[in-house]
This record gives structure tokens, C-alpha cells and sequence, in this order.
């Protein structure tokens, strides 16, 4: 990637800034988005947000629980 500056009104950056936050990505991101988009790229390939939220986990707690888990999926019972 290549480093750049660009300059706005206030009220655009804020609003930029707010928009970015509920999207739950960064500023950058949200602005080259918005560039493949215009240009007909695809803007997708390196979005790191794409693998959230797809699933539940039903309540488990990997932190807590991992070794567990991991004896478990190896058939070697509980940890």
C-alpha cells in the first residue's frame, strides 16, 4: 500500500469518521471502499471484518474452555 493525505471540510471527516464507526471499520478502510467502489474494483479482498459475526457459538467459551475442546476433538477426552 501507498501512504497518502488528503484534506476535507470538518463536517465531512465527522461524518465520515461516525459512518466508518458503524460500519466497524477504520477511516482508511471505509475511504478505499468507497474508491474500488467508484472505480469498479473490488473492494472485498482484503477486508479482514468479513469472517465476524458469522456464526453464534452457542454459548461456549473457547478462552476458557480451549483445552478442552481440544482434547476433545481428539478424541482424548476432557483436559
Amino acid at each position: 500500500m501507498t501512504r497518502t493525505q488528503i484534506s476535507m471540510e470538518r463536517e465531512m471527516l465527522q461524518k465520515a469518521r461516525q459512518r466508518a464507526g458503524a460500519l466497524r471499520i477504520s477511516l482508511a478502510e471505509y475511504v478505499r471502499q468507497l474508491i474500488a467502489r467508484d472505480l469498479g474494483a473490488d473492494a472485498g479482498g482484503n477486508d479482514v471484518g468479513a469472517v465476524f459475526d458469522l456464526g453464534g457459538s452457542g454459548g461456549s467459551d473457547v478462552a476458557r474452555n480451549k483445552d478442552a475442546m481440544i482434547a476433545e476433538a481428539l478424541g482424548r477426552g476432557g483436559a
